[in-house]
């Protein structure tokens, strides 16, 4: 989270005030001063492709494979046997078995997945807060952050899914030296799953991860709202939006 709110903060100046004079869909509002549409879109999609390559893809490797193993939680000779048993172990098994690159299975489909993520996230929940706060006709409310970033936050995951399902597999298989891996690219693995499984294989698991991210994001956004808005009082940081 830290990475991508900084991220995003960092993306959204630089393009919002730096590249413009280039660019005639970036920049800000005349009107309102604000950050414009495209311009909180594209710091959105760059957000999540730098999250994709620091954080998201060696964590997301590393806790398919602890979920991913068979061993009983009640039985304590095969909780004792396991192969994974937390996340640093687990990073440097992969690493010492299939080399450093393994941590980075699965990375195009999960940069694509955490760039359309916080492009729509983003975007979604500037616009429909705008929209918000002129029918009103006063600032939004931290309960309407709460709500905006719910909304906002299940919209990414409902278009990205498929994304989602190729990548969990090419993490999950374990790929040995001289064979060909099942998912070998993203557009092969969709063309397998899909023909092995049906098209609605690649939506497998929507429901969980809506209701996993959709109250995340919901009390992300609330707080981030709140943290920012003391950070702006007290001139810690400049308000840019």
């Amino acid at each position: 989270m830290s990475v991508r709110f900084m991220s995003f903060e960092q993306y959204k100046v630089l393009l919002g005030d730096y590249v413009p004079s280039s660019s005639p869909f970036l920049g800000r509002d005349a009107a309102s001063g604000d950050f414009n549409q495209s311009t909180v879109f594209f710091a959105g999609l760059l957000s999540g492709l730098t999250e994709a390559v620091l954080v998201v893809t060696p964590a997301e490797v590393c806790k398919i494979r602890m979920q991913g193993q068979y061993h009983s939680m009640a039985d304590p000779e095969q909780l004792a046997r396991r192969k994974y048993t937390n996340v640093v172990q687990t990073a440097f098994t992969i690493v010492r078995e299939e080399g450093l690159g393994a941590l980075y299975k699965g990375i195009v489909p999960t940069m694509l997945r955490q760039g359309c993520n916080q492009a729509v996230n983003f975007t979604a929940y500037a616009q429909i807060k705008a929209a918000v706060t002129r029918m009103q006709g006063k600032e939004t409310e931290g309960w309407q952050h709460l709500v905006i970033g719910g909304v906002s936050g299940g919209m990414g995951p409902t278009v990205n899914n498929p994304l989602d399902v190729v990548k969990t597999r090419m993490q999950k298989q374990v790929v040995v030296a001289g064979e060909a891996p099942k998912y070998g690219s993203l557009g092969q693995s969709v063309v397998t799953i899909a023909k092995e499984e049906g098209v609605p294989a690649l939506w497998k698991g929507l429901t969980p991860r809506l209701m996993r991210i959709m109250p995340g994001q919901a009390i992300t956004f609330m707080t981030y709202e709140a943290v920012s808005k003391k950070l702006y009082e007290f001139d810690i940081i400049p308000q840019s939006t």
